[in-house]
């Protein structure tokens, strides 16, 4: 049995969980606009390091949020 507290703990991580993801994904969304990343975009064809691990952590921490969100 999961008492009340331990659920809007669980809650409430999962709101920070999702809020700090969309953050981190915004972030690598205005990193990858700079003038350097698109330099390093059209020398490599790719985005640089920094904005993919903001993107992808962006969106772990989204999903891990959603689930604690949703589970009952």
């Amino acid at each position: 049995m999961t008492s009340n507290s331990d659920k809007s703990m669980t809650t409430l991580i999962g709101l920070v969980l999702l809020v700090g993801g969309a953050g981190l994904a915004y972030w690598g969304y205005q990193m990858s606009q700079s003038l350097a990343s698109h330099l390093s975009q059209a020398f490599t064809g790719a985005l640089p390091d920094a904005v993919m691990y903001r993107y992808i952590g962006g969106t772990v921490s989204c999903v891990a949020g959603l689930f604690l969100l949703v589970k009952k």
